[in-house]
């Protein structure tokens, strides 16, 4: 019996050990196996990031914070242009104002709902490849679903951000929350400080890890890939919020 539980221990991972990546990454990942058997724990995953996403349209919160703007922008318009069109005309650009709300909310939904785990998974995809190349590189053997594991079970980090995001959205009742520095900004405003994330940061900590524990990579590779990769999507954040501010 001491026997095999000594092979269960030392098998590949599965949901129940989930846990441990954020209790004990080097002793979760040293488990991981060029196999497939992360495919449950993905599947939880995704599950869980399209539960959150629900919950926060259940909130209602997107409504109203899109209703808010939508009411902002009706109010300017007519202090704005009351008194140099007609009122047909007005009337136009308001129906206007608010069907382009309507569809904010839609899209915003649709984000939550939908995009929020298609974009996870496909992070890990994206991910899994990177680092796959970054290995080959090296002349080492790169093994594809070792690396994808490393993916899955860091970004449950991912999801104690968005779990953490969504009790801020409930609790402040708004959606314009964040887990990064961005929220020091002045409300409204681009920064920087957006690529300051705490979750994002110890995402890329757990995929160096268990780079460095698998073999896969060793301590400098690892760090550097992990860093260079953190720097890129880091660079595109900011760059999306700026966008958003145009």
């Amino acid at each position: 019996m001491a026997s095999l539980s000594k092979e269960v221990e030392a098998g590949a991972p599965g949901l129940s050990d989930v846990w441990q990546v954020f209790t004990a990454p080097a002793g979760l990942f040293r488990r991981v196996e060029d196999t497939g058997a992360y495919g449950w724990a993905l599947v939880v995953l995704l599950a869980l990031v399209t539960l959150t996403g629900y919950v926060q349209v259940q909130t209602g919160l997107i409504d109203r914070v899109v209703d808010q703007q939508t009411e902002r922008q009706l109010g300017e318009l007519e202090k704005n242009q009351g008194n140099l069109v007609d009122r047909v005309q007005l009337k136009d650009a308001m129906d206007a104002v608010r069907k382009s709300g309507d569809f904010m909310k839609l899209l915003q939904r649709l984000g939550a709902i939908v995009v929020s785990p298609i974009y996870l998974l496909t992070s890990c995809l994206l991910i899994s490849s990177i680092l796959y190349a970054a290995v080959a590189l090296t002349g080492r053997k790169p093994e594809y679903h070792t690396l994808m594991a490393i993916c899955v079970y860091a970004s449950f980090v991912d999801l104690a951000g968005a779990l953490l995001r969504l009790g801020m959205m409930i609790s402040y009742r708004t959606t314009m929350v964040d887990t990064s520095l961005g929220m020091l900004a002045p409300i409204g405003k681009a920064s920087w400080l957006t690529a300051v994330d705490p979750f994002r940061i110890w995402f890329w900590l757990l995929v160096a890890i268990g780079l460095i524990v698998t073999q896969q990579l060793g301590r400098r590779g690892a760090a550097v890939w992990c860093v260079l990769m953190f720097a890129i999507a880091s660079a595109a954040r900011v760059g999306m919020a700026y966008a958003g501010n145009i």
